[in-house]
């Protein structure tokens, strides 16, 4: 049965890898330069780093990511406002990832050790369960993710839900920042590599004015190695032939229209308004926020929240979060090895930055797999013979 299953792997043959590796050389000799592209999605990182596909890029293409994960760009002062829902009596329901995530001084995790009524839920619905299991008390979900998991508070926003729920978003919205990444000139980066599981939800053509705006090319990409792989090849041909256009290399999954049922769900709900992404910038049309039709969904209006939230911060940060680089490794104008702090006071058992804190986390990703391997260290093999 292992045996059948091992050759069901379609998507993980090495003679096809190294085939890929040599079309993408051959397009890079082309260009007879540099070229940087970046990926904005976690789990694609996660893939990179699993099976060490950096180790077979030309040294020509610096592959980066940027701010793909939806904890790391959450914002301190966002992260505040739910310490200070659960300081002050409310059920906090989220997602694992967040718990431990700082906010300008303190997390969930900190105020859950105090006694605050903090929960981890695998879904929104699980938080509506608690909800109905304390009917006398502020049940509120802090709803975080990019837009395909707000699909899913979208959905359950239109149902019947108990009194005492109501939701802090804090979704953001990925097409947005890709604009301000494509925008920075420090960055340098040429074409941009798609989240294949975003792309279900809002379909490829979504990319279609970004990629005709910035001149930037974009391939929507899965996540086995050699959709990764195949991915890289056709945005390098794109940048060879000069060709600002969007290709969807993940057509067993997505449409160029994409889910329309659930597109109209998440903009029936929310709307995308202008917010801060932790380390990037004040992104334009970044966040996803509840529509005023649902306010008496909305914990920030129903229990009167701001983001002024001062009576959670502590005013000196602390010397090793003014040490972090998670904004510039965001941004892709760093890398997790540029960080003084990376491995050593900065691990996962002890995070300081966003960046070590979630699985989808750059940071959090190399230290589990060592990130960017040199083939030269694998048993003298000089690089690109592997």
């Amino acid at each position: 049965m292992a045996k059948d299953l091992t050759q069901e792997l379609k998507f993980r043959d090495p003679a096809k890898a190294r085939a890929l590796a040599a079309a993408m050389q051959r397009n890079l000799d082309a260009l007879g330069r540099e070229v940087s592209v970046m990926h904005v999605c976690g789990s694609h990182e996660q893939a990179i780093a699993r099976f060490g596909l950096r180790a077979v890029l030309p040294p020509q293409l610096k592959l980066i990511m940027g701010p793909g994960c939806p904890v790391c760009v959450t914002d301190g002062p966002e992260v505040d406002e739910a310490v200070a829902l659960a300081q002050g009596g409310a059920h906090v329901c989220t997602y694992g990832d967040m718990l431990r995530l700082p906010g300008t001084s303190r997390s969930l995790a900190d105020a859950q050790a105090d006694g605050a009524r903090v929960h981890v839920v695998y879904s929104v619905a699980q938080a509506v369960d608690v909800a109905r299991a304390h009917p006398a008390d502020q049940v509120v979900f802090m709803a975080s993710g990019f837009e395909t998991t707000a699909v899913a508070t979208a959905a359950i926003a239109l149902t019947d839900l108990p009194r005492n729920f109501s939701i802090l978003s804090v979704h953001k919205y990925v097409p947005a920042a890709m604009e301000v990444v494509s925008r920075s000139k420090e960055s340098n980066i040429e074409g941009f590599i798609a989240a294949g599981h975003a792309a279900i939800i809002t379909g490829s053509a979504i990319f279609e004015p970004f990629a005709a705006r910035t001149g930037s090319p974009v391939v929507v990409a899965g996540f086995e190695p050699l959709d990764i792989l195949a991915a890289i090849v056709k945005l390098t041909e794109l940048i060879l032939e000069r060709r600002p256009e969007v290709f969807n290399a993940y057509p067993r999954c997505v449409t160029r229209a994409g889910n329309l049922p659930a597109q109209k769900v998440l903009w029936r709900v929310f709307e995308p308004r202008a917010g801060k992404w932790r380390g990037i910038a004040e992104v334009p049309d970044g966040n996803l926020d509840l529509r005023p039709e649902f306010a008496r969904l909305d914990a920030r209006q129903r229990l009167g929240l701001s983001l002024d939230t001062s009576a959670v911060r502590d005013e000196a940060a602390a010397g090793l979060e003014r040490e972090c680089i998670c904004g510039p490794i965001m941004m892709g104008l760093a890398s997790p090895h540029d960080c003084a702090l990376f491995g050593k006071a900065c691990v996962p058992e002890a995070p300081v930055g966003a960046c070590m804190v979630s699985s989808e986390g750059t940071c959090r990703i190399w230290h589990t797999y060592g990130g960017a391997p040199d083939l030269r260290q694998v048993e003298g093999r000089p690089a690109g013979q592997g």
